[in-house]
């Protein structure tokens, strides 16, 4: 729906308006610089011809006013102009007419200011006057010796008119240049507009949650950029949303899990005909369950507070090393319950920059992930290494591997693989990669049938100086 004074009518107008700037510019500067132009040719010609009547005029014998008259009239007939002869009388200045080629009119002449100023400075004076019938150009010379002037005017009429040709003509053509403007522009901005509408439309469905139909404009202008804006949203969106629904459904799967076997043995438990070693199974998974429930809260809670930016790290000296050794320590008794061999090998004095908690956490997980995710038997090694400026803590397993198109979803959120050997909440790498990031570290994975590495790499540092013994003093 079209709105009154939208874009459409705007550009339109916008369009009229720079079409009528220009041609008023070009007015302005074409038109009074060609009346000038015109003006001044003529007033030079005349110059010139009053110059020659001038020298004419001294150097002939005229006797009486009947001659002065016959010669005026002849220079006013060869060079078509009025011709004038006047004699200046003062102090105080006054011009008296000697001669008139038009007869009859002296009284316009004796107050021309072209004469009196010529009259008055003893210098050729030109200009425009204007006077009751019409505009004239004007040339005043003074006549040597005798003392008068002589004034020569002609009509401007002809190089008047052609101005007003040309300003008509400048009309006409802003008046046929702002219909085409108009006409051009309506059908240009219709076009902007339906490309706007549909960017709008676009819009409207991306807002109510509507991500499959993408953002189309075959434009490579700015409207173009921006459809092409829009649908790199839209995919983003669809992304997010897809994931969302996954986390919701995923998280949801999760809690109901145990859950649902917490009620199981709730109910179980009730029964007073259970032996003693049953109800101790029972107690002992449901405490299994629980633990399950609380990992996956604490999970979720760590996730929570890294997309909302309020996790907060600590950046202190850590020794990977000694985080290795507790790590296989920790982990000694779950390898012995899944049959793997755990082994841990570290350099000495390795440090980092980091959060020592958080490492610990994120050594769990790829630990734990080696542990519970790779065949009986598998051999899970924890390394700590020294590599330039970064600090390395490393899970390796000589396990299947993980297939090529799995490799960086292993990071994804309740990612758990399709394998036999799959369990878990799938959070466990994607809070390590998450926790690692915040810590300005990176977690990685190389991968192929038989060695299968993930790496925590964290900015390195110096061993810190042993602290001195205190020194007993008797006292």
């Amino acid at each position: 729906m079209s709105v009154p004074g939208g874009i459409r009518a705007r550009l339109v107008l916008a369009l009229v308006l720079i079409v009528g700037v220009a041609v008023l510019a070009a007015y302005v500067m074409v038109v009074p610089s060609l009346e000038r132009r015109l003006v001044d040719a003529k007033l030079d010609l005349m110059q010139k011809d009053a110059r020659t009547l001038a020298t004419a005029l001294a150097t002939r014998d005229l006797s009486g006013s009947i001659g002065l008259g016959s010669f005026v009239a002849g220079a006013a007939s060869t060079f078509d102009a009025r011709v004038a002869v006047l004699g200046v009388l003062g102090p105080p200045l006054e011009l008296t007419m000697l001669a008139d080629s038009a007869g009859g009119e002296a009284g316009s002449l004796l107050e021309d200011p072209v004469a009196l100023q010529s009259a008055q400075s003893g210098a050729i004076v030109r200009g425009r006057v204007t006077r009751e019938s019409g505009t004239y150009a004007a040339v005043a010379v003074p006549l040597l010796p005798s003392g008068g002037v002589m004034v020569l005017t002609s009509s401007l009429s002809d190089q008047l008119a052609t101005v007003r040709l040309v300003e008509r003509s400048f009309a006409l053509a802003a008046l046929a240049a702002a219909g085409i403007a108009l006409v051009l522009g309506s059908a240009a901005a219709a076009v902007h507009a339906r490309r706007i509408r549909r960017l709008e439309r676009a819009a409207n469905r991306i807002a109510v949650g509507h991500f499959d139909e993408p953002v189309v404009d075959l434009g490579d202008d700015e409207l173009g950029q921006l459809a092409s804006a829009f649908d790199r949203m839209r995919v983003q969106l669809r992304q997010l949303d897809t994931a969302r629904k996954e986390f919701v459904a995923n998280a949801s799967h999760e809690l109901r899990t145990p859950l649902f076997s917490l009620a199981g043995f709730l109910e179980l438990l009730a029964d007073e005909d259970l032996d003693d070693a049953t109800r101790e199974r029972f107690l002992a998974t449901t405490r299994e369950q629980v633990d399950r429930l609380s990992r996956l809260a604490g999970d979720l809670l760590d996730l929570s507070r890294i997309d909302s930016g309020r996790l907060r790290v600590e950046h202190e000296e850590v020794s990977l090393t000694e985080i290795a050794s507790l790590l296989g320590d920790e982990l000694q008794p779950v390898a012995g319950l899944h049959a793997h061999s755990l082994r841990v090998d570290v350099d000495d004095d390795v440090w980092a920059t980091a959060d020592e908690e958080r490492v610990l956490q994120v050594g769990r997980s790829l630990a734990v992930n080696a542990l519970m995710h790779t065949p009986e038997g598998t051999t899970v090694v924890i390394h700590a290494r020294r590599d330039g400026a970064r600090a390395t803590l490393a899970v390796e397993d000589d396990g299947p591997g993980i297939a090529p198109d799995h490799v960086e979803r292993v990071f994804d959120r309740f990612y758990r693989g399709e394998s036999a050997t799959a369990s878990g909440s799938g959070l466990g790498l994607a809070i390590a990669r998450e926790l690692a990031e915040c810590m300005g570290g990176a977690v990685t994975v190389t991968t192929r049938p038989g060695r299968t590495v993930f790496t925590l790499a964290l900015p390195a540092i110096q061993a810190p100086a042993a602290s001195p013994e205190p020194i007993a003093v008797s006292t």
